[in-house]
């Protein structure tokens, strides 16, 4: 089984997966702290490993970091882990996409290619908003809560 280590942090709320992808300083840790504290379950910080189980998206941690995350002016703290999640959101840190965005797909490192895309927003994490876009997002995107963004009269 191929496996590829990405520089992401990784939690899973409910069933689904979510990536967050930035460069170093970007809010990873701290997003997925925002997250965990609103009930969502640590899988990686700041390195995943991703690989492809039946067509999906995969993410773990390393077992060398399995359930520690750094929380910037604390320390790194242990907290409570899921092993592996399926990936069903990528959320690339950074600058904020437009308005209404065109939809956009993450594409994982070569060799993985799962059968089932992989859906990605461009956030800014800094904004308190953050938490809940990507809530919002991975609602939006696995439950199919999308509309036409105009409206006919």
């Amino acid at each position: 089984m191929d496996e590829v280590i990405v520089h992401a942090s990784c939690v899973a709320i409910g069933s689904h997966g979510v990536l967050l992808l930035g460069k170093s300083g970007s809010g990873k840790s701290d997003l997925a702290l925002r997250l965990i504290d609103q009930g969502a379950v640590l899988v990686a910080d700041d390195r995943t490993i991703l690989f492809v189980e039946n067509g999906v998206l995969q993410a773990r941690a390393p077992a060398t970091i399995r359930g520690l995350l750094e929380v910037r002016g604390v320390g790194i703290v242990k907290f409570r882990c899921r092993k592996t999640v399926g990936v069903a959101l990528a959320v690339r840190l950074g600058r904020e996409g437009t308005r209404l965005p065109i939809p956009r797909f993450f594409l994982p490192p070569a060799p993985l290619k799962p059968k089932f895309p992989v859906a990605e927003i461009l956030l800014n994490a800094r904004f308190a908003s953050a938490p809940a876009k990507v809530r919002a997002a991975l609602a939006a995107f696995t439950k199919g809560l999308f509309r036409e963004t105009s409206i006919s009269k």
